[in-house]
């Protein structure tokens, strides 16, 4: 399946907004790997932060958002004191956040393909490493994450234990030295 990669705009928000619910909602009927709460995360501020940040990136099939991922250079606080493959000022990482698929495109390449396309936008930007967080639990992502070449760093506490999510796994995949 091919899909096109591009930056979100503000005319895609609602389109996002959907995906966020019905992939929660699909999540809260199934196996909710990521521990995600409809309502709380991800939401729509989410997508329209990401595109007033110029961050978020959205990857089309037939005309249809498929999926989605924030890139900033904005760390969790628990990355501080950690221990990286490098150590660099985060204008030199991407870290990855909200990268979504929606249910009906699940098992189709989307995850692959959104994350390949983030390594790729991280070495055309002479990025060091990409950074990213996932909660212990997420087997799928984190198989995905591994088979992108991403190094387990470390497991922390980022603060969510209110919403059952108490470890989370660090990644990071380093582009270039």
């Amino acid at each position: 399946m091919k899909f096109l990669i591009e930056s979100g705009t503000s005319s895609d928000i609602n389109e996002l907004e959907n995906l966020y619910d019905e992939l929660n909602d699909y999540l809260a009927a199934t196996t909710n790997y990521p521990g995600w709460i409809k309502g709380i995360y991800p939401i729509r501020e989410d997508a329209v932060a990401g595109v007033n940040e110029n961050s978020l990136f959205v990857a089309r099939c037939d005309g249809r958002i498929a999926g989605s991922v924030i890139l900033n250079h904005q760390p969790e606080e628990a990355y501080a004191n950690i221990k990286w493959k490098t150590d660099m000022d985060y204008n030199h990482i991407i870290v990855v956040r909200t990268f979504v698929v929606h249910p009906s495109f699940l098992q189709m390449g989307v995850g692959r393909a959104l994350m390949d396309y983030s390594l790729e936008l991280a070495q055309r930007l002479g990025m060091g490493s990409v950074r990213l967080d996932v909660y212990e639990k997420n087997l799928p992502a984190i198989s995905l994450y591994e088979k992108c070449g991403f190094d387990f760093i470390d497991t922390v506490d980022l603060g969510l234990g209110k919403y059952g999510l108490d470890r989370f796994k660090l990644y990071e995949k380093v582009i270039s030295v």
